[in-house]
């Protein structure tokens, strides 16, 4: 009895499946029954005022600190404004696109920006704001530097491309239905799909998709910190999760009720920050320890669904309806 439930917990979580007594193989991580449950929760009109300091901005798709400046992606007109993080009341200086960002991602000096509709991966250099734009098969979501090359998420092929040298030099498929972010944390390689609402290991020098864990009931956004862990806010089952990334174990899930969707991390003090878009608040959590404990909570503008941190542990919140940008010292 113990060894055969053994056998149905390791086919309830690795993606490549078990055999059944019929000798068919069945995926254990078939598409969710509601692919919408990833999707922010709807934020009431708001009962507080936002905490710290609100800057005028239309409706944030993404945002993104490096080298002491915030990048903040528009959906109208498509663009991304760059803030002296020193100085927020300058003029932000703004960088067309061709297309709205769902996602930004720091790159050294620069910031990763793909446009799914443009078929297009940009680097916007910080602070000149020259743009270099890499071609992409389909609809890049996704970005995040591993190593000397650029690992690329493009969710209608189920691929992470690998780019190198502005060019795509290879691809990696199999298993995902969805190719929605792409992590990485030192040698290690992760991808979240959102349809499967999981999370798989990806081996980028031998090109495959390896196994995958179900990552709750409506896995949305996910982040590394510096324990070599991603962490996964499941918006439909109200929770903050934590995996580790070799092997790829959960390790941690922490109810987190108030519709959680976006996610960041504060490296210098350990903190995972996430908005509650069903309350209008943010929230941060120390995840240093073997279970989050929370340190703060703040209301927010209205619709949080983006998050950031910058190197002075500021946090920073964009507001999906056109609130603004709000910034906040814990």
């Amino acid at each position: 009895m113990r060894r055969f439930a053994a056998t149905a917990l390791a086919c309830a979580m690795v993606a490549a499946g078990c055999s059944g007594g019929d000798g068919q193989v069945e995926d254990s991580l078939q598409v969710v029954a509601n692919p919408e449950a990833a999707r922010p929760a709807p934020s009431p009109e708001r009962v507080a005022s936002p905490a710290g300091t609100v800057v005028p901005a239309g409706s944030v798709t993404a945002l993104a600190s490096t080298a002491g400046t915030l990048a903040v992606a528009l959906s109208a007109p498509p663009s991304v404004l760059l803030y002296d993080l020193a100085d927020l009341t300058k003029p932000a200086r703004p960088v067309p696109l061709p297309g709205p960002a769902e996602q930004l991602t720091a790159d050294g000096d620069g910031l990763l920006a793909p446009v799914p509709s443009a078929g297009q991966v940009l680097r916007i250099a910080v602070p000149t704001a020259q743009v270099t734009a890499t071609p992409v098969a389909g609809q890049p979501v996704s970005a995040a530097r591993g190593g000397d090359r650029t690992l690329v998420a493009v969710r209608d092929r189920k691929a992470v491309d690998v780019v190198e040298g502005g060019a795509v030099r290879g691809s990696v498929t199999g298993q995902l239905y969805s190719a929605d972010q792409v992590l990485t944390s030192g040698p290690n390689t992760v991808v979240l799909d959102r349809l499967r609402t999981a999370v798989f290991e990806v081996d980028v020098p031998g090109g495959a998709v390896k196994e995958g864990l179900r990552a709750g009931d409506g896995a949305s956004n996910a982040v590394t910190d510096r324990f070599g862990r991603v962490l996964v806010t499941d918006t439909r089952a109200g929770a903050l999760l934590a995996f580790s990334a070799a092997p790829l174990l959960l390790r941690q899930r922490f109810p987190v009720p108030g519709g959680v969707y976006g996610l960041a991390y504060d490296p210098r003090r350990d903190l995972a920050w996430v908005t509650l878009t069903a309350r209008n608040e943010v929230v941060g959590f120390d995840v240093a320890g073997g279970e989050p404990v929370e340190r703060f909570r703040f209301p927010t503008v209205r619709q949080p669904n983006s998050v950031t941190v910058d190197d002075r542990s500021r946090v920073v919140v964009g507001s999906a309806t056109g609130e603004g940008i709000q910034v906040i010292q814990p």
